[in-house]
């Protein structure tokens, strides 16, 4: 009886013991967490006499910590501090999203009995230990969405009971194991968004249970393997964004329960098998932007399940086969950018669901069939036909591009769902649609380079929803109407080139220069708005005749005043500086520049002009307020410079670059800006980017030489314009790498874009690029990591010295809206020799 009790004292006593010691590990690592964890945890604390009733925290029942689960719970701090070896019967370890950092402990295979293992969403660096081979217990183990690098341990092929296995968006290399073969009970697999190369190994067909396998945006080449047919559980497959090459096999079409297959974005060639039109439970099927030739096969009509069916991009030939006309079910069908020729088969009218119908740039020929919505740059002759308007559930409408005549049928008006009608190139002629817009949902409306005559409708003010409205370069006549004000999201207009009574804008600026000299007591004045509270009255009313009080801004062309009008409306009123007679003319010059080259313009990121008037007394102009004022002014206040995180600076950039590219490339006459600067960029109360002052803008005319006078900010100005007097879009480009860089350093990167040149020394080929950036702002991470890399590498691309080489906004503005390249190597690593590398990537 007496060993008995001994013994249970001596059970006692240990598991006593190990309660305190897991305790106390918990309270170090609680110690060393961030400020806030401390008040997130405050349940834990060592006058508890068990830490099974803490926050997060669950026991078994002999009182030895079964479970941690932390998830979304806001703590920051090191995983290592935490001696996790310490918990040997842990089933569940789940702090999925937190920021926590460091490496993964080295001793993880100590959690010998752990099932869930789950740390993804933090900022864990590092490698996958070899240990972790020992977690044969595990079946949910989930990394994704941290900064782990270097190749799979094969060790990962020990754990035979995982189910679901999620590594995805990492900076993972090299090839992907051949022992994730072995994982034969998982269903679930992620290893996309990383940098996993070398080819699909074939054990993956070993994966007989798996229903979701994301290998997508990698750099796996090779082709497919035949042995993905062998998944015959899957309905999720994900190959996308990868360099994978060959043909598809055939025994793609055993893949019976597929709904999902996604091959699109490689360098797949040869043409489509035919067996892919045995899956016949794929409702989203996308081979789009390959190398796929021949025909499209007949067989694709037996996917009647198919909602979206995305082949564009490719290199396909012949026609387009009768048999997909089969497709009832879908709502997109995307063929265009092939080679496909022939007329459209009548039988695409029965396709009654499909709101999105893309069969542009193709070489299809022949009249138009009326049951076709998207034909753009085609060879397509004769009218559009009165039963187009039977597509009643069309959003997009494209026929642009091709030869088609005369005029558009009043039928369309019976399109209450179209968000976008493009029929610019063509041969159109007649009036525009009177009623286009009874279903208020038309977004985009391009009619560009037409015979369309008469005036615009007034209908079209019905269009509350239209962003887009191009007109240009027709034989349109009347007045330009002033209900253009009303459109809340407008943000691109081009009306030149017609007939308009032409002269308004030429109009108007010969009325500033004779208005410009009259007396003040002749008191003539000319306003041009649409909105009746921006009366020149109310204008002097809200600035008390422009007092100092209300200055929020002074630029090298004027005035910046707030006003707020008796309806509570708040605007910007710039006036310009009060000169001497000889420079007169230079401030009407910059007054006249604003107005021309704002009256045309409508972009979200481009500060609107309401509104001007030219007076004896005061000549002004209207725009709408940015309320927090130029990036100069933010980047220069502590508090606000940290406010403008790197999510927002980058932001800021995309946004400029937006205006820019727009200015260059959709306005006709391009817009030059000529004084981009940190002073002419204004940031809104979300801190979007607004260009203003173009008081320098030049128009770029067509067949003239554009010689032109200095104008920018020093500091900003391309090295070009010492030595010539020739004003191009490349001028803007270099003063966009410019402000670019300020953004990313926080300071005017004047004496560091001097030593550019010296760069192919050793020492300044090895400066850390974490330390060139603002330091007020902590390292980036994840995605805003990738994005700044990528920022800065189009910033020294916009500053070569050499015009010719640096690329145009558009590119630009083309490049910042794909997704960012995934870091190779940590931010922190990253060099700057390896920013100005013109090939390659850095990271």
């Amino acid at each position: 009886m007496l060993v008995i009790i001994l013994f249970f004292h001596v059970l006692t006593f240990t598991s006593t013991t190990t309660i305190q010691t897991q305790a106390n590990a918990l309270l170090k690592w609680k110690a060393s967490l961030d400020n806030q964890s401390q008040s997130v945890l405050s349940s834990w604390s060592a006058t508890s006499a068990t830490p099974c009733h803490w926050f997060g925290i669950h026991c078994h029942k002999d009182k030895s910590i079964s479970a941690i689960r932390l998830v979304d719970s806001h703590l920051e701090g090191a995983l290592q501090n935490l001696d996790i070896f310490l918990f040997p019967k842990l089933i569940c370890f789940n702090v999925r999203n937190n920021s926590f950092h460091g490496n993964l402990p080295s001793y993880i295979g100590n959690l010998s009995k752990l099932n869930l293992f789950d740390l993804s969403i933090n900022l864990i660096s590092g490698i996958i230990p070899q240990g972790v081979g020992v977690l044969t217990f595990v079946t949910y183990f989930d990394l994704s969405s941290n900064l782990l690098s270097s190749s799979i341990p094969t060790s990962i092929g020990n754990l035979t009971k995982l189910s679901v296995l999620l590594l995805y968006e990492n900076q993972f290399s090299g090839p992907i194991p051949q022992q994730l073969g072995t994982l034969t009970f998982l269903t679930i697999l992620s290893l996309s968004y990383n940098n996993f190369s070398s080819s699909i190994p074939a054990s993956i067909g070993n994966l007989t249970k798996v229903s979701i396998l994301y290998l997508h945006a990698n750099r796996l080449s090779g082709s497919v393997p035949w042995e993905v047919g062998m998944l015959r559980s899957v309905t999720d497959l994900e190959l996308s964004d990868n360099q994978l090459t060959g043909a598809i096999p055939a025994s793609i079409g055993k893949l019976t329960k597929v709904s999902k297959l996604y091959i699109s974005i490689n360098r797949l060639s040869g043409s489509i098998a035919w067996e892919v039109g045995m899956l016949r439970s794929v409702t989203n099927l996308e081979l789009s932007d390959n190398q796929l030739t021949g025909a499209i096969p007949a067989s694709i009509g037996n996917l009647t399940k198919v909602s979206k069916l995305y082949l564009f991009n490719n290199r396909l030939s012949g026609s387009i086969p009768w048999e997909v006309g089969m497709l009832r079910c879908v709502t997109e069908l995307a063929l265009s950018d092939n080679q496909l020729t022939g007329a459209i088969p009548a039988s695409i009218g029965n396709l009654t669901k499909a709101s999105k119908l893309y069969l542009y740039t193709n070489r299809l020929s022949g009249s138009i069939p009326w049951e076709v919505g998207m034909l753009s740059t085609n060879r397509l002759s004769g009218s559009i036909p009165w039963e187009v308007g039977m597509l009643r559930s069309v959003t997009d409408l494209e026929l642009a591009d091709n030869q088609l005549t005369g005029a558009i049928p009043s039928s369309i008006n019976n399109l209450t769902l179209l968000e976008k009608l493009e029929i610019y190139e063509n041969r159109l002629a007649g009036h525009l649609p009177n009623d286009i817009c009874l279903g208020g949902q038309l977004q985009h409306f391009s009619a560009t380079g037409n015979n369309f005559t008469g005036p615009i409708p007034r209908s079209l003010k019905n269009c509350s929803s239209l962003i887009r409205l191009r007109l240009e370069r027709n034989q349109l006549t009347g007045n330009i109407s002033q209900d253009f004000g009303i459109y809340p999201h407008l943000n691109y207009l081009d009306l030149s080139d017609n007939k308009f009574y032409g002269c308004f804008f030429i109009f108007r600026r010969r009325s500033i220069r004779r208005k410009a000299k009259l007396s003040s007591e002749e008191g003539v004045h000319a306003i041009w708005s649409p909105d009746k509270d921006l009366q020149y009255e109310n204008i002097i009313e809200a600035t008390e005749g422009f007092d100092s009080k209300y200055c929020v801004g002074v630029g090298g062309y004027g005035v910046v005043y707030k006003a707020v009008l008796p309806t509570g409306r708040v605007v910007a009123v710039k006036k310009p500086h009060n000169q001497s007679q000889n420079d007169e003319m230079l401030n009407v010059k910059a007054f006249e520049n604003e107005i021309v080259a704002l009256t045309n313009i409508r972009h979200r990121n481009i500060v609107k002009l309401y509104g001007f008037c030219s007076h004896a007394k005061h000549s002004f102009l209207i725009y709408n307020f940015i309320e927090r004022g130029s990036l100069r002014k933010i980047l220069c206040d502590k508090e606000q410079a940290k406010e403008l995180n790197w999510s927002k600076r980058l932001n800021v950039v995309i946004g400029i670059a937006n205006a820019l590219s727009y200015m260059h490339h959709d306005c006709f006459p391009p817009i030059i800006h000529r004084d981009l600067s940190r002073n002419n960029v204004l940031l809104d109360s979300e801190l979007e980017a607004h260009v203003f002052d173009f008081g320098t803008a030049r128009l770029l005319m067509p067949d003239t030489s554009n010689w032109t006078a200095f104008a920018g900010t020093f500091g900003y100005t391309a090295p070009e314009l010492a030595y010539t007097m020739v004003v191009n879009e490349k001028c803007d480009v270099y003063s966009f790498g410019v402000v670019t860089l300020e953004i990313i350093m926080g300071t005017h990167p004047g004496d560091f874009i001097s030593s550019l040149s010296s760069f192919s020394a050793a020492t300044n080929q090895q400066t850390l690029w974490k330390d060139v950036i603002d330091q007020c702002l902590q390292i980036p991470q994840k995605r805003d990591a990738e994005g700044l890399i990528y920022v800065s590498k189009l910033a020294f691309a916009c500053l070569s010295v050499n015009p010719q080489s640096r690329p145009t906004m558009e590119q630009v503005s083309s490049k910042l809206v794909a997704k960012w390249h995934p870091l190779t190597k940590p931010f922190s690593e990253i060099k700057l020799g390896e920013l100005l590398l013109q090939d390659g990537q850095a990271g």
